[in-house]
């Protein structure tokens, strides 16, 4: 690189570290932990370097940790990125038995003139939306709510309509879309949005210029049923489902309308809006 620029991401997993509790499973969350940094930076264009973990936590458990660490690895070996190191804490008193919390940072690169900020986005620009694989890491408070305060389920228990447990839907890994977006040519990509915490109202402004807005068809994607059922279940607003959740759509990816069809087709994506004049905001049309 002739002018690299180091970009940096700080992150954790929130309450879906619940549900690995419940059951018992905790190499997903490691990699949910790799995979969210890695798509935080990969929205400036950046690639990951290297990345460290904290874990903290009442008393180490030797089964657990060895879970955890192994998705860090693997998630860490998809991404092309070391794993070089991290903290593990044993604080007696701070956490309850049985549970821990995570944190990681990464660190990656990207060239200063391939940065992705925003800037060339304009009305008329196409909005893609790459699907995701359920929650991601996002949501979880008021998805445990409703799905096991309001109708009573245990992680055990089957979905409703589907052959799969509650817990397995609820730990679903968060894709990584890194290496998708890395095969897009130079300069096709005009701005990126990792669609997480405040979902598609709150993330996409932070790409587009004042004067534009993000116009999303919120029918025209599948969205997954889980998000159906929490909507139907919590008695929901649409506007309080796209704010809290991801609705199907982890990463948003901006470009011309003469490059729509080529991005489309690498980064298997589906038209989703369009940019138009406005002033910062995110408008859904139902």
């Amino acid at each position: 690189m002739r002018d690299p620029v180091l970009v940096a991401s700080i992150d954790s997993v929130g309450t879906k570290l619940k549900i690995a509790f419940a059951m018992n499973k905790h190499d997903t969350v490691g990699a949910d932990l790799v995979n969210h940094c890695a798509n935080d930076i990969a929205a400036l264009g950046a690639r990951p370097l290297f990345f460290l973990d904290y874990i903290g936590c009442e008393k180490l458990q030797p089964r657990v940790f060895d879970q955890l660490i192994r998705g860090f690895s693997r998630a860490c070996q998809s991404a092309g990125c070391a794993l070089i190191g991290g903290e593990t804490a044993q604080l007696p008193g701070m956490y309850r038995k049985g549970e821990y919390d995570l944190a990681g940072c990464i660190i990656g690169v990207v060239e200063r003139s391939k940065i992705i900020d925003g800037r060339k986005i304009k009305p008329g620009d196409v909005i893609l939306g790459l699907p995701s694989n359920g929650l991601h890491t996002n949501g979880y408070s008021l998805a445990r709510k409703i799905l096991f305060e309001k109708m009573k389920l245990r992680p055990g228990a089957r979905l409703p309509g589907s052959t799969i447990a509650v817990g397995e839907e609820l730990l679903r890994v968060h894709k990584n879309y890194q290496p998708q977006l890395a095969k897009v040519p130079d300069g096709i990509i005009k701005g990126l949005a990792h669609i997480t915490g405040g979902g598609l109202i709150d993330n996409l402004p932070r790409v587009l210029p004042r004067n534009c807005d993000a116009a999303i068809q919120t029918k025209s994607w599948q969205v997954p049923r889980i998000f159906k059922i929490l909507q139907q279940n919590g008695r929901a607003s649409p506007a309080e489902m796209y704010q809290v959740f991801n609705m199907g759509i982890g990463m948003v990816a901006i470009v011309s309308e003469r490059d729509a069809k080529r991005a489309m087709s690498i980064l298997r994506a589906k038209r989703i809006g369009r940019i138009e004049r406005g002033s910062g905001k995110t408008r859904l049309l139902l």
